[in-house]
């Protein structure tokens, strides 16, 4: 598989004077191709940060991220958007919508900036989107009458709608109960195999069991690692023992 975002020596400050500190500190990291990667680590480990700088959310204080060949430093803040936009899927642990909006104009949002005249066409998608998710009943809804696990399968939607090369998700199950986030774990895997890449942030074993390869963070570095084989659904336990062992292993 080819590399879609390669990370070469990263490091990202917060501070200043003797404030100042590393939350990044010399990151090197590569995703390729429809991977399903998990980044794990205690609170403050650079998880997120990582995340952010990879996507081009944040800049870095130096080395560089090249996403699809592209290094993300150099290019315009409106190219960026634009790539980030079009290029790249978001679901947070809690979405961001629009109050004044249903949940059917908040998927399709973002993907009317360069397609006001199809409106029909990008309404269609976002319907069958939602019918894939099991939320299609739902268009006309505000996002205040949607339960958490709706409104983040709707998010996913939204990330879906410009058929995005990869997807961050950071802590996209952290606000859901067990079969809630089961179930978005679900949409994932679905998503995954028809071979868009997915990095998500999670302090969940159970969530990071369903990806193929965990990173783990302390301090501002990538410690170790840890590859497991695809999962196909009933291996779970099995996946959350090795990858806790793997964290007793390295302390974290």
């Amino acid at each position: 598989m080819n590399k879609i975002i390669s990370g070469n020596h990263i490091v990202k400050s917060f501070g200043q004077g003797d404030e100042r500190h590393n939350v990044l500190s010399g990151v090197t990291v590569e995703i390729k191709e429809g991977e399903f990667v998990a980044v794990m680590g205690p609170s403050g480990s650079g998880k997120s940060t990582l995340m952010f700088a990879l996507s081009g959310m944040d800049s870095v204080d130096s080395g560089n991220v090249l996403f699809d060949g592209m290094n993300l430093s150099t290019v315009g803040e409106k190219e960026l958007s634009d790539i980030r936009r079009t290029k790249m899927g978001f679901v947070f642990q809690q979405p961001t919508m629009l109050k004044n909006l249903n949940i059917l104009d908040n998927i399709i949002l973002p993907s009317m900036r360069d397609n006001r005249k199809n409106v029909a066409k990008i309404s269609e998608k976002a319907r069958a989107l939602m019918n894939r998710v099991g939320i299609e009943r739902l268009e006309n809804r505000d996002i205040t009458k949607v339960s958490g696990g709706q409104l983040q399968r709707a998010g996913i939607c939204r990330a879906l709608m410009n058929n995005p090369k990869i997807i961050f998700g950071d802590e996209p199950t952290g606000a859901l109960n067990s079969k809630s986030a089961q179930e978005i774990m679900d949409i994932f895997s679905e998503v995954n195999a028809d071979g868009t890449a997915i990095m998500i942030v999670t302090h969940d074993a159970k969530v990071a069991a369903r990806t193929e390869r965990i990173m783990f963070m302390r301090d501002g570095k990538i410690v170790s690692e840890l590859k497991l084989p695809k999962f196909v659904g009933a291996d779970i336990d099995g996946r959350v023992e090795e990858i806790t062992a793997k964290m007793r292993e390295i302390g974290i």
